[in-house]
């Protein structure tokens, strides 16, 4: 009840003059300025902007972000090459590297999908190297003894156990892309709902601007939820695991 009961003090503030609109919006002016912009079909389009751009960046950074990993946790002269720029890399901050995308990259599409790409690789390398790591070396050598080569102990053994916790850097990595995604779309953009924020900013249109960030937060809580939905699916033969 008591984020009902924070949106009810909020519309008692608003209703009685306690908080100015320009300050912050209401929920009902919120409701009615996002219906409005979901009738005239501009809410959709920017969406749907917003939403190739992270699925391409998302698509791009879980591929190299796995390879990576993949690399560094089943072998040792590949965590020698490997882990350390990636570690370097993953310390740079977003914002410090959009200059050097642009002057990359132009200020088209390229900067946008490269810094959600980044952005998505580290937390599912980060999670699937452990996971790769931290496989119980007793399942290895009982694979062994049941005559699995090195392929089979990978497919039946180690990517198995290590599925947990590459579940969890995909959650992570989910998070990150919407996070990138409103410091990318900032970057020249013409459409997305980054966009959409920063050209209500320019109009003091707080309306709107909230309308945006409970979008990114319904995305965000969407693909959350989508994860746990895959993780009942993934790791139902294990014991421990209980059912959400």
């Amino acid at each position: 009840m008591s984020p009902l009961l924070l949106v009810l003090a909020w519309q008692a503030a608003s209703t009685l003059g306690l908080l100015s609109p320009r300050t912050l919006a209401s929920p009902l002016q919120i409701l009615l300025t996002g219906w409005g912009l979901l009738a005239s079909g501009e809410l959709p389009w920017h969406l749907a902007v917003s939403l190739g751009r992270v699925a391409a960046g998302l698509l791009i950074g879980l591929s190299v972000g796995a390879g990576l990993a993949l690399i560094a946790g089943l072998s040792r002269l590949g965590e020698d090459v490997v882990d350390a720029p990636v570690q370097m890399l993953r310390t740079l901050p977003f914002l410090a590297l959009v200059p050097l995308f642009i002057l990359w990259f132009g200020i088209g599409e390229t900067p946008k999908i490269a810094l959600v790409a980044l952005g998505t690789a580290f937390p599912i390398y980060l999670n699937l190297f452990a996971g790769i790591r931290g496989v119980e070396p007793k399942l290895a050598e009982m694979g062994r003894v049941f005559g699995l080569d090195r392929r089979g102990l990978l497919r039946h053994v180690v990517l198995p156990g290590a599925l947990p916790s590459a579940l969890v850097g995909l959650r992570y990595s989910l998070g990150v892309a919407w996070l990138s995604l409103v410091v990318a779309e900032q970057v020249n953009a013409s459409a997305g709902i980054g966009y959409l924020i920063n050209d209500a900013r320019d109009f003091l249109r707080t309306d709107v601007i909230m309308v945006g960030l409970v979008l990114y937060a319904l995305l965000g809580l969407l693909a959350d939820g989508l994860v746990r939905v895959l993780e009942c699916r993934l790791l139902a033969w294990r014991p421990a695991f209980v059912r959400s």
